[in-house]
C-alpha cells in the first residue's frame, strides 16, 4: 500500500526524505557513475566531466554550481521554488563528499549506467516525495521555462542533452550513449518511486445499455462507476459515458463483464499511473 500525503509535508519528514534521498544519490554516483565517467545529466554529470578534465573534487563543483543557481532562482522564479531546493542543494554535495572514497561497485560500464541511473532516480524520487529538490539543473530548467516558450520538460531535456553531448566530446561516443541509458533509468526510477508498482486502468464506456452495464460492473467486478453527461456527435442525442477505474489485474474481468452486458459497447481503456481515493490509495 502506497500512502500519499495531503497538504505540505512536515518539516522533519521533508528533511528525512532529503537526507535519505541525497545519500542514495551520492552513493550511486560515487559507486557507479563517476568511476566509469558516465555523465548522466544534471550537475553530477557536469562534475564528472570537470573531475576528468581538471581533477576537481565533484562535491565542490556541485556546491559551486548550486549556490549561484539558488541565488538566481530567488530573484528569477521566486522564493517558494528556491526555498524548496535550499536543503537538497547543500545536503547532496555533502554526501557526495562523504562517499568520495568508496570503492567502485562495478567497472562494467553497462551495469554501472543501469544501476547508477536506477540509484540516482530512486534517491531523487525520495527527495521529491518530501516536496523538495536538489536544485541544480532542475532550477535552471525552471528559469528557462519561465522566460521562454519552452516547456519545463523540454528545458530540462536540452540541458541534459548539452551535458551528454559534452561527455561525448570529452570522453567518447560510447560513454555518451551509456550516459543516455543512465538518464533513461533515472527518469523511470523517479516515476517508480512516485507511483509504485500499482498500475491502474481508467475505462470509458459508451453503451446504449448503460444501466445494465453499470449494474453488471457493480455486481461482478465490485467497482464504482461514474456517469458522465455526454452527447453523440452525429445523433446529437444525450448519451451518458461511464467511467470505471480498476487495478490492472481486474481489466480482463471488466472487459468480459461489459461485453456480456452489451456486446456493442464502445470501450476505451487508458493507463492511469496513480489513483487516490476509496478502494485505491488512501490519503493521510
Amino acid at each position: 500500500m502506497v500512502t500519499r500525503h495531503s497538504g505540505r509535508v512536515p518539516l522533519w519528514q521533508q528533511l528525512f526524505y532529503i537526507i535519505v534521498g541525497s545519500a542514495i544519490v551520492a552513493f550511486s554516483f560515487n559507486g557507479f557513475l563517476l568511476p566509469n565517467y558516465i555523465a548522466a545529466g544534471g550537475v553530477s554529470g557536469i562534475s564528472t566531466i570537470t573531475e576528468y578534465l581538471f581533477n576537481i573534487e565533484p562535491a565542490y563543483v556541485i556546491w559551486g554550481v548550486n549556490v549561484p543557481v539558488l541565488l538566481l532562482a530567488f530573484f528569477l522564479i521566486g522564493k517558494a521554488s528556491a526555498f524548496r531546493s535550499v536543503a537538497g542543494s547543500l545536503v547532496l554535495p555533502f554526501f557526495v563528499y562523504l562517499t568520495r572514497n568508496i570503492e567502485p561497485i562495478s567497472e562494467e560500464v553497462i551495469l554501472a549506467s543501469i544501476f547508477g541511473g536506477v540509484g540516482v532516480g530512486i534517491g531523487l524520487g525520495i527527495v521529491y516525495l518530501g516536496d523538495a529538490s536538489t536544485g541544480g539543473t532542475s532550477l535552471i530548467a525552471q528559469m528557462i521555462y519561465k522566460y521562454s516558450s519552452l516547456s519545463l520538460g523540454a528545458s530540462l531535456a536540452i540541458i541534459d542533452g548539452v551535458i551528454v553531448l559534452t561527455a561525448i566530446i570529452v570522453f567518447d561516443v560510447e560513454l555518451g550513449l551509456f550516459a543516455l541509458i543512465g538518464l533513461f533509468m533515472t527518469s523511470k526510477s523517479i516515476d517508480f518511486v512516485q507511483t509504485g508498482f500499482n498500475r491502474t486502468k481508467a475505462t470509458l464506456i459508451v453503451s446504449g445499455k448503460h444501466r445494465e452495464v453499470q449494474q453488471a460492473i457493480y455486481e461482478k467486478v465490485d467497482r464504482g462507476v461514474t456517469r458522465i453527461s455526454a452527447q453523440g456527435g452525429f445523433t446529437e442525442q444525450d448519451r451518458p459515458v461511464l467511467m470505471c477505474v480498476v487495478n490492472q489485474t481486474e481489466i480482463s474481468k471488466l472487459k468480459r463483464t461489459i461485453k456480456e452486458a452489451d456486446d456493442e459497447a464502445f470501450v476505451i481503456v487508458m493507463d492511469s499511473s496513480e489513483v487516490l481515493g476509496r478502494g485505491f490509495y488512501q490519503t493521510t
